[in-house]
């Protein structure tokens, strides 16, 4: 096994970059070449069928069966003209990836051949098995009937020649089966509610949009590495290694240089995504050594959701070109970054107001700061819930280390947006005039020009921050569905939209002032959301003791997390909004609480294999050899000179002994750990064992692991090491 470590090794750290086959067009020419966007769909449909969809994309509205034949009829030529011979529904089920079943154009011509067919029907909806995907007990094994459905605000794309048109999933009897259908409920209640709030400050204003901008980091790893490495290929993280004599520590990663296997991989990953329409723009080393980041201009929550989801596909298949293997697990090696997905969320109205963003009158800063405190508000009510969307086995490992914000959430606003906050609670209106958008700073260097700071700083441990226009919900994982964090963020901030238009308008309606009804309300919701606002350091033991104090939710027990879904207030406010029903999310958190069980055991089944079978054998050899040696060491020196360096040698025999006792003996402990875990019925039961009892048995074999590591000689080690994963040169 060592002999294949080196060769790995060795045939990892020789290789060149791929050459990249970089499109002779502009990206601008080639941007969105396989997407069925507004010029492909003008080319391809009939002029009618043409300002039908359109009118339904921007209007909200339902397409028409009598349109459908048509839209297909267009679609299906497009597709066969740029070599698409497969057509499939795409949609998200509750396993934070996607699926697709793919069907050719052909039907039975009646004459022993085939026609290229593709109609209105098949488009609109399908019937995938519903029995085989997580569902929370809503569907029977022997009951398979679901439905998706095309959503038509999320344009089909052509990937590897399939042509694949993004849907809803849902269950034979109703019930949501996906991320989609929730995500597109909870964007339609913060357009109505929003829409209601944002007409206080202008009639003209129709719809109120979420936006959302992703941030996807990630690990990249040298193929045959990784496939040296059971547990990256079976779990996607390291369940053992000692860390690096040099990892991060230096922070010369992060925006370095660029290496160039990697930097090919990037440019051919950019080429592939601005041909399926993802505005891909930003990339650059993380902070970890092997992480980097891609980030694209914001779109519309919806399909900026279905971008970052096709992404990830992408990233897995551009890379394997480039003979490279894409981690996008949280915490795919320890003691380093992990990774996340930051969303910057922001709101805006369909006449081209930002209203996280500051204005220029008092009206307008009125407007603004009204949006933020009805956030914080909700925000606040709904912390918990909040920390449940983005909660999981994997993403629980990077909370709260190594950059990654704590597992408590909180918002930091930035000294002069909490200064206003400050004041306003005892003031007036007036104050709000004192807002101020980005502002000119000299740095007293003639060759540099006046730089523009802006009104908030950042705090990189902040799970919630407002970043000047928008907010950074940066607690969410890299693997995640962004869906799982956005609806639960945009029904709470609807809900919370909704009981402020409604006091507002009840104050009105006693013969209040409108802007003085706005501005009580906003005050009592600056007192009110005052226990989530924190702008100071997330990590230190004295925010976790405040934060409690507060009556903020600071459980780190993943699956105990997962109960704030069934809170009552969480349920009413999720079926207020018409968001998720109790049904829905019953059968949710026994997916959740299934899904954590299942990577925790996968995780323990793999760490005692590699235990057993390849570090106790190594270490057992090698304690051999030294035992052999003091044998050898006997014969060649005189008894005083032969006793000094058999005491050492004996030393770390005893020390490899004692390892290797203990893992022996708690492999043994975690294989009955499991066995008891598994005989628990209770799906939250079961998750809530396997996290108090089996991940701290599976911590100390690591530890012993990590530490015979150190000592077993190099050349007999199994496994690539940490310094061979991380540095790609």
């Amino acid at each position: 096994m060592s002999k294949l470590r080196f060769k790995v090794v060795e045939e990892a750290f020789d290789r060149k970059a791929v050459k990249v086959d970089i499109p002779k067009e502009r990206p601008d020419e080639y941007y969105g070449k396989y997407v069925f966007n507004r010029k492909a769909m003008y080319k391809y449909l009939p002029k009618a069928t043409f300002d039908g969809l359109v009118y339904a994309i921007d209007h909200k509205k339902p397409l028409s069966r009598v349109l459908a034949d048509s839209v297909a009829d267009g679609m299906r030529r497009w597709a066969i003209d740029n070599g698409a011979r497969h057509y499939t529904h795409w949609f998200h089920p509750l396993t934070d990836g996607t699926a697709e079943k793919h069907d050719a154009f052909i039907e039975h011509d009646g004459k022993g051949g085939v026609l290229e067919e593709f109609s209105g029907k098949l488009l609109v909806q399908q019937e995938p098995d519903a029995s085989s995907f997580p569902n929370g007990g809503i569907r029977n094994t022997f009951e398979a009937r679901g439905y998706s459905a095309w959503d038509i605000s999320s344009p089909a794309f052509i990937l590897d020649k399939t042509l694949c048109i993004p849907t809803i999933f849902i269950s034979y009897t109703g019930e949501s089966l996906d991320y989609k259908t929730p995500l597109l409920r909870s964007l339609n209640a913060v357009d109505k509610a929003g829409t209601a709030v944002a007409k206080f400050f202008d009639s003209k204003v129709k719809h109120v949009i979420s936006y959302l901008g992703w941030e996807q980091e990630y690990f990249l790893v040298d193929e045959a590495l990784y496939s040296a490495r059971p547990d990256l290929v079976m779990t996607g993280r390291t369940l053992m290694g000692h860390e690096s004599a040099k990892n991060q520590q230096l922070e010369d990663h992060y925006f370095g240089a660029i290496p160039s296997r990697v930097e090919a991989f990037m440019l051919d990953l950019e080429i592939e995504c601005h041909k399926l329409g993802i505005p891909a723009k930003t990339r650059h080393n993380e902070v970890a050594p092997n992480q980097f980041e891609l980030a694209p201009v914001f779109e519309e929550t919806n399909l900026a959701n279905d971008h970052n989801l096709l992404l990830m596909s992408l990233m897995a298949e551009v890379a394997r070109r480039h003979n490279f293997r894409v981690l996008l697990h949280e915490k795919p090696f320890a003691g380093i970054n992990g990774s996340g997905k930051h969303n910057n969320w922001s709101l805006g109205t369909d006449t081209g107001v930002l209203l996280f963003a500051p204005g220029k009158t008092a009206d307008e800063n009125l407007q603004f700061i009204t949006f933020v405190v009805n956030v914080m508000a909700a925000v606040y009510k709904h912390n918990g819930l909040l920390k449940a969307s983005i909660s999981s086995a994997t993403n629980a490992h990077r909370l709260g280390a190594n950059e990654a914000p704590p597992a408590i959430i909180s918002i930091f606003t930035g000294k002069q947006l909490a200064r206003v906050l400050e004041n306003l609670e005892n003031s007036n209106a007036a104050e709000l005039e004192s807002l101020s958008g980005k502002m000119g700073k000299s740095v007293g260097i003639y060759q540099i020009p006046e730089i523009m700071i802006d009104n908030t700083d950042r705090n990189r441990t902040s799970p919630f921050a407002f970043t000047g226009n928008r907010f950074e919900f940066r607690a969410v994982g890299s693997s995640a569905n962004c869906a799982s964090a956005m609806l639960a963020l945009n029904a709470a901030v609807a809900d919370q939209l909704n009981d402020f238009a409604a006091k507002v308008n009840n104050r009105v309606s006693r013969g209040e002032a409108l802007k003085q009804a706005i501005l009580e309300e906003v005050k009592s919701l600056i007192v009110y959301s005052k226990p989530i606002h924190f702008d100071g350091n997330g990590y230190s033991e004295e925010w976790k003791q405040e934060a409690a104090g507060r009556g903020l939710d600071c459980e780190t027990s993943v699956p105990k997390i997962f109960d704030s879904y069934l809170d009552t207030k969480s349920v009413e406010m999720f079926e207020r909004t018409g968001v998720l029903n109790r049904v829905e999310l019953e059968a949710r958190n026994e997916v959740k609480w299934e899904m954590y069980t299942k990577k925790v055991q996968i995780e323990a089944r793999v760490l005692g294999d590699l235990a057993i079978n390849h570090v106790i054998p190594v270490a057992t050899r090698y304690q051999s050899i030294l035992v052999d040696n003091l044998v050898k060491i006997k014969s060649l020196f005189d008894d005083a000179k032969a006793q000094k360096i058999i005491n050492q040698d004996l030393q770390t025999i005893e020390t490899i002994s004692e390892h290797m006792s203990v893992i022996k003996e708690d492999i043994e402990r975690l294989v009955n750990a499991r066995k008891r875990a598994n005989s628990i019925d209770n799906e939250r039961d079961k998750a809530i064992a396997y996290h108090d009892e089996v991940i701290p048995l599976m911590e100390v074999i690591r530890y012993h692991i990590d530490k015979l590591e150190l000592m077993v000689d190099n050349e007999m080690w199994p496994l690539p090491k940490y310094r061979e994963l991380l540095f790609i040169r």
